[in-house]
């Protein structure tokens, strides 16, 4: 069931799971997710043990075999709640090509290192489990860093919108990291029937300006700066995605708060893993970490490729 060099993982979504409710919402979502794209489905399972022998109480030292149980133990856990997943979703999705993968290592790379050459990684933004050194909370972190493709965090309280209110919600500041996210969301939009929200959010203001009210001027002004930029992130993409409504927002706003705020409801908020735009306030940046966190639904991190 592990294959470290294994090509099984190519072109499919891949999803790591730890037995926490938020890592079995994630992992339904990629299931979900895959059916549409018409690919396969590989659900990944990190597992350690402490590498160093400590003391147990009283100063004695595990007996002989003691870790090596441990970890056999540990093992056979997650192998069978791999199985009771993959059954879920096969069940639920039946034409799904559902696999598992048994990882060992640190989480972060051990997931990167599966899905290197995944079309998505899903994973949850926090877990929950009794086992060692699973897919916890930090590694969605780690892998906003470290994974160089597109990563979804879905959380345990995102729940779907109403089929008839779907929409997908994107970053919008200038920067070639801001154009990756763009062409995804679009993308994800097409595939799902969403409408598409392109969010500029002018923030290069001293923080205390952002309590005033701008007058009509103002936002005239703004409206005047932002839309152009808006226009050329989204040039090209109108004419490969004729279907997708676009609805383009410029706000005047913290980015994470504008964000935020426009992503409630949403099937999809996607936002750069970095910004390089002409703001001072790129809208994109450690932005994206807060948004892994506090978006009111699934957040989809985008990095931009060089060359």
């Amino acid at each position: 069931m592990s294959a470290p060099e294994s090509t099984m993982d190519k072109g499919a979504v891949v999803a790591g799971y730890d037995g926490s409710e938020e890592a079995r919402k994630a992992v339904r979502w990629a299931a979900g997710e895959a059916a549409v794209r018409g690919c396969g489905l590989v659900v990944a399972q990190v597992v350690g043990f402490p590498p160093v022998p400590e003391a147990v109480p009283g100063g004695a030292w595990p007996r002989p075999g003691f870790l090596e149980a441990g970890q056999e133990t540990a093992q056979r856990h997650a192998e069978a709640m791999l199985g009771d997943i993959a059954q879920e979703c096969r069940r639920d999705w039946p034409d799904l090509a559902v696999s598992t993968r048994l990882l060992s290592g640190r989480a972060a790379d051990a997931l990167a290192g599966a899905a290197e050459n995944a079309e998505l990684l899903v994973v949850g933004s926090s877990g929950l489990t009794a086992l060692p050194r699973l897919l916890v909370g930090s590694t969605a972190d780690e892998l906003l860093h470290e994974y160089h493709r597109p990563i979804v965090v879905v959380r345990a309280g995102d729940d779907p919108p109403a089929d008839g209110d779907r929409k997908v919600v994107v970053g919008v500041d200038g920067s070639e990291t801001s154009r990756e996210a763009i062409g995804f969301a679009y993308d994800f939009a097409d595939r799902h029937g969403c409408a598409l929200v392109a969010l500029h959010v002018w923030s290069d203001l001293p923080l205390e300006a952002m309590a005033v009210t701008p007058t009509e001027h103002d936002r005239e002004i703004i409206e005047e700066r932002g839309r152009p930029l808006i226009d050329e992130s989204l040039a090209g993409y109108r004419e490969r995605y004729p279907d997708v409504r676009v609805h383009r927002v410029i706000a005047v706003d913290r980015p994470a708060h504008a964000l935020a705020e426009q992503a409630e409801g949403a099937a999809l908020l996607v936002v750069g893993s970095h910004g390089r735009g002409p703001l001072r306030r790129a809208l994109l940046g450690s932005v994206s970490r807060a948004m892994v966190h506090h978006a009111p639904c699934p957040v989809a991190v985008v990095r931009h490729h060089k060359g």
